[in-house]
């Protein structure tokens, strides 16, 4: 004889009250945003303090303007090796174990650069950084698709991507006040103390990352257990409104979607990169030889650079639109670009004006640019989708310093660079205006109430 088991029904999620959720994100916008941030910070001035290193770094070592340019280009050929690995592992093992892996890591080899002497240790050096960032980007763009909907997530993009500029407004003084404050003292350079003092906050702030970061809401002690409910319903109606979307990493890789994605962000690195590796030295060119004078400037720069990537950001997610927030701000980018190279010999202040132009352009496209993919991709291809778009289109970050350090070394001059440069970038306005189509999410199923 056998008895009949009663399954119980299935009970829905509860029904968030008007205004709830939003201050569930905030909850967690809080929580999350500033961290990774800080994090971002660390990184970038770890990653691009060599373009003000180089003031003094090139003449002391005897240098050229091409050595330094593939130095700081190679960093990009780490990223592509070892990019995807990392953010397949990271959707394996969690983001508190991967982030705190990359942030020790790039921390003790940017300890290790201050002991530079030949070309072939800088270069080893700059690859095995790229080698231990690789999957920080592209993990924490995968990471938060773990906690915002993508109505959300431009937002959220946006005030984490601003932290890349907003160390140009921290980077850019501090490496020219070390320089300029310890040079000699215990008969170190000023770059060689730069790369010291950068060096250790990674280090700390890996070991905290293991305290600090939670890996899913369902994991989040910090939030009720309604809150975590609530988001997990959300987010799962936010992925059935986003309709059928390639799970397969190796099946994405025939949509030809992910590769007309890869060509549009290589134009956008490849003018990020440069206004990075480069920009200190335009600065330098038009007068200002000092490097914390030269530093105080890519501040500002870089200042007006983070309002534009959050108000774009916060501007797509009002208007849920992505593909003309980021095709007109390339347009800027590759304008003012234009405009740098035409003014460079006719004065600084013109020059400066388009220098920061081509800054907040370039630096406010890349926030938006992620929606585009984040809706194309999930699961697995999400994972791997989106470091590969990362990590093939950053080869522009390798050639692009590599090549304007050639140009400048053979003609004494980066005006040509500049022209080549301006004209990449506008192809990524050209791209997604022609190719990309608008994108358009099927209406949210309403929440139920609960039984």
């Amino acid at each position: 004889m056998t008895t009949a088991t009663r399954v119980a029904p299935a009970c829905a999620a509860p029904l968030a009250a008007p205004g709830e959720l939003d201050g569930i994100y905030r909850k967690i916008l809080k929580r999350l945003i500033p961290f990774l941030m800080v994090l971002w910070v660390l990184a970038w001035i770890d990653r691009v303090n060599i373009g003000f290193v180089k003031l003094t770094m090139l003449d002391d070592l005897k240098w050229s303007e091409a050595i330094y340019g593939l130095g700081a280009g190679i960093f990009f050929l780490g990223y592509f090796f070892f990019e995807v690995p990392s953010n397949l592992l990271l959707q394996k093992i969690g983001a508190k174990k991967t982030i705190m892996r990359i942030t020790i890591g790039w921390g003790l080899t940017s300890i290790a650069m201050m002991f530079v002497t030949t070309p072939g240790m800088f270069y080893f050096l700059r690859f095995l950084l790229g080698v231990f960032e690789a999957g920080f980007y592209p993990g924490i763009i995968l990471y938060l698709t773990y906690w915002f909907p993508d109505q959300r997530r431009a937002k959220a993009f946006g005030l984490f991507m601003s932290a890349s500029a907003l160390a140009g407004v921290i980077g850019g003084p501090l490496a020219g006040t070390i320089m300029t404050t310890l040079n000699g003292v215990n008969g170190w350079q000023g770059w060689q103390w730069v790369f010291l003092l950068e060096g250790i906050p990674s280090v700390i702030a890996g070991v905290v990352t293991w305290f600090y970061l939670t890996d899913k809401p369902s994991q989040a002690a910090w939030l009720t257990q309604r809150e975590r409910t609530l988001v997990q319903a959300d987010l799962e109606r936010d992925q059935r409104a986003l309709g059928h979307r390639e799970h397969s990493l190796l099946a994405s890789l025939k949509d030809g979607r992910i590769w007309l994605l890869i060509l549009v962000f290589f134009c956008i690195i490849a003018a990020n990169s440069s206004l990075t590796f480069y920009g200190p030295t335009l600065v330098k060119e038009v007068g200002f030889t000092s490097p914390a004078a030269v530093g105080w400037i890519m501040s500002v720069a870089y200042l007006f650079g983070a309002a534009g990537m959050i108000l774009n950001g916060a501007h797509s997610d009002r208007h849920q639109e992505a593909r003309l927030h980021c095709g007109l701000a390339a347009a800027l980018g590759a304008a003012s670009l234009l405009a740098v190279a035409l003014l460079l010999p006719l004065g600084a202040l013109p020059t400066l004006v388009a220098l920061t132009l081509a800054i907040v352009g370039t630096m406010s496209a890349i926030p938006v640019f992620w929606q585009m993919p984040n809706r194309v991709l999930a699961g697995s291809a999400a994972a791997g989708g989106l470091a590969l778009i990362n990590s093939v289109a950053n080869l522009a970050g390798f050639g692009a310093p590599y090549m304007l350090g050639l140009i400048k070394t053979s003609t004494g001059s980066l005006t040509t660079g500049l022209y080549v440069v301006a004209a990449v970038e506008i192809c990524a306005t050209a791209l997604i205006l022609a190719f990309v189509p608008r994108l358009s999410r099927a209406p949210l199923p309403a929440a139920q109430p609960a039984h």
